[in-house]
């Protein structure tokens, strides 16, 4: 069975691949690699080969193995990819240094409010429902470039980016390249996209960070 370490490089080695393809800077692309469901004990060896970028999707999850984690490894920056419920996000600006997920009002309200409490500042990213999906977070494309404004001029918010995830069953492809579309139009310099299955397409069409999680850790 390959090792995660194994999987780690060669992920990395094919996000190389793809940038020289699409014409990109070697490095242009930040491998967050999504660490949620396994254990510590798991986690601790994708560390010590050198991967310092993750991605959790629970709050709560992260909490229970992640301070005692960037204690023990310095230089550790963990992102929240999943959903964030409002009443989590004292909790969440404590612990996370990206937070990918900003998608309404009330949570834009409760991140300003709390990183005023605590003066720690997680880098902000609006996520978009680009595919416009009912049971999926994230802003509609149409109103989201206002959003970012208002996350901005209204609550005070430093947004840098913005991050999709596509339909399962639909071409990736359309997707990056509205996220790319709006990312422009925002003003934004970051566009988080691409997963195990897409990341090379996402590359193709400017993404600045993928998020991988089985291709690295195997299946959950």
């Amino acid at each position: 069975m390959t090792s995660a370490v194994e999987q780690l490089f060669a992920v990395k080695a094919r996000i190389t691949a793809a940038e020289r393809e699409a014409g990109r800077n070697q490095g242009a692309v930040t491998l967050v690699a999504v660490s949620k469901t396994f254990e510590a004990a798991s986690i601790s060896p994708v560390i010590d080969a050198g991967q310092r970028v993750f991605g959790e999707n629970r709050v709560q999850e992260a909490q229970g193995k992640w301070p005692a984690l960037k204690h023990q490894f310095p230089g550790i920056e963990l992102h929240l990819i999943g959903p964030l419920q409002s009443n989590k996000a004292k909790e969440a600006v404590a612990l996370f240094d990206v937070i990918e997920t900003v998608d309404r009002e009330k949570i834009a309200a409760e991140l300003a409010k709390e990183i005023a409490r605590q003066g720690r500042r997680p880098k902000l990213y609006v996520q978009v429902n680009t595919g416009s999906e009912p049971q999926k977070a994230g802003i509609e494309p149409r109103e989201a470039v206002a959003f970012v404004r208002r996350c901005q001029e209204v609550h005070g918010l430093a947004i840098e980016g913005l991050m999709c995830i596509p339909p399962a069953d639909e071409n990736p492809g359309p997707h990056f390249a509205l996220l790319e579309k709006l990312g422009k139009e925002a003003g934004v310099a970051k566009l988080s996209m691409g997963m195990s299955g897409d990341y090379e397409t996402a590359i193709a069409f400017g993404a600045t960070g993928v998020r991988v999680g089985s291709a690295i850790f195997g299946s959950r």
